[in-house]
Parts: C-alpha cells; sequence; structure tokens
C-alpha cells in the first residue's frame, strides 16, 4: 500500500494492498444482506487481522478506520494508517476523544465511511466485548446513518495470536442500517445484543465455522 500510495487514486491502494493479501492467503467472502451505499459508519465485531482487508474488499466506501493511537507510531505499519489519514484515538483519553470527533466530521465531509471496531481489540471467543462509547459519541454526534456488521468466527481461520491460518469462506453480514439517535441511550447497547445474536444464529446453522 506504501509503494503504490501515490500511483493510484483513492482509495485504490489501500484496497489493492488488501486484494493483494486475500488473494495471497485464498480468502473468498460470503456476503448476506444489502451493504448500504448511505452508509456514514460501519460497526464491525472484531477477531482477526483479516477483518480490516475483508472490509475493504467487499465495500467500495473509501473507509476511515479508527485505531489504537500507538498503532500510528509502529515503523511502516503506521504508514498505513497515516497516509490515508486514518483516525488515532488514545484510550481513557478524553483530549483524544474530542480530537477523534473532529477527525471524523473531516473525514465525512471528505465523503468518508467512518468504520470502528466498537470493541476496541480483538476478542477470538466468540463473545462481543462490551462496545465501547466513542462509536455512539460520533455518531450521535453528527446523526450518522450507521449500518452494523457481523464477521463470522475469522479468526478460526486466520489467527496471528494462535498462529493458524486454515483457508475457508468467511460470512460477512450486513444487518439493517439506522440513523444514530442521542435521544436513545441505549441504541450501542442494544446493537451489540441484535449483532451478538446473529452471530451466535448463524454459528448454530453453519457450524463449519467453527
Amino acid at each position: 500500500m506504501i509503494a503504490t500510495f501515490y500511483l493510484l487514486p483513492k482509495p485504490y491502494a489501500v484496497k489493492f494492498s488488501a486484494w493483494f493479501i486475500r488473494f495471497f492467503i485464498f480468502m473468498p467472502v460470503q456476503i448476506k444482506g444489502v451493504i448500504d451505499p448511505q452508509a456514514q459508519m460501519f460497526l464491525i465485531n472484531h477477531q482477526s487481522d483479516i477483518d480490516i482487508g475483508i472490509m475493504e474488499t467487499i465495500t467500495s466506501h473509501d473507509l476511515a478506520w479508527v485505531a489504537k493511537k500507538e498503532l500510528f507510531d509502529i515503523p511502516f505499519f503506521g504508514l498505513v494508517l497515516k497516509l490515508p489519514r486514518d483516525i488515532a484515538v488514545a484510550r481513557e483519553s478524553k483530549t483524544s476523544l474530542v480530537k477523534m470527533i473532529k477527525d471524523a466530521k473531516v473525514c465525512l465531509n471528505e465523503g468518508r465511511t467512518i468504520t470502528i471496531f466498537p470493541e476496541g481489540t480483538r476478542s477470538e471467543t466468540g463473545k462481543m466485548k462490551p462496545f465501547k462509547a466513542g462509536a455512539k459519541m460520533v455518531a450521535d454526534k453528527y446523526t450518522l446513518r450507521v449500518q452494523p456488521v457481523v464477521l463470522i468466527a475469522t479468526a478460526s481461520y486466520f489467527s496471528n495470536k494462535r498462529k493458524d491460518f486454515r483457508p475457508g469462506t468467511i460470512t460477512a453480514l450486513f444487518l439493517e442500517p439506522f440513523v444514530a439517535d442521542k435521544s436513545d441511550p441505549d441504541w450501542l447497547n442494544n446493537t451489540q445484543i441484535t449483532m451478538q445474536k446473529v452471530y451466535d444464529d448463524e454459528l448454530a446453522n453453519h457450524p463449519r465455522h467453527r
């Protein structure tokens, strides 16, 4: 991506490198549901490093990823986040959250889609961690059109933590989009409950993911 960033128009350097990875590890994706072309925020559960590549290759949106600030400081890898001007956030920092909201506005003005793992970190157990409030703060502030996305058992196919890889078809489920309503204090928690139910039902009906 770094090598092609100034050669390809936005956001194709990112998507080209994501496709390269998917072809290299032979990772087909089955899409269920309808990708909302007007989505302004994607909320995605997070299990594997391949999750980012999957989202980049199955959507035409110019994705603005929200990532931990320390990732931006990693040599070379940090450039993958800095060059497309993704959004950095420091955990437990109110100042960083304020900056994240401002940076999100810049990305939205450029027509990009805010893309966030609301759990804040990977979970390979199949049980989603509690969703952090940052996603709700941004969505409520700008009354965003939000679409939840459930990736099924990606860690069972690609896990850096376990140094494990097995080829297989990933399933991505796009749920019904909605407009964030700041008058509803529970919409983020309710979205997590819905996403977990969809995840559990998919695993129950398709045990090949286990």
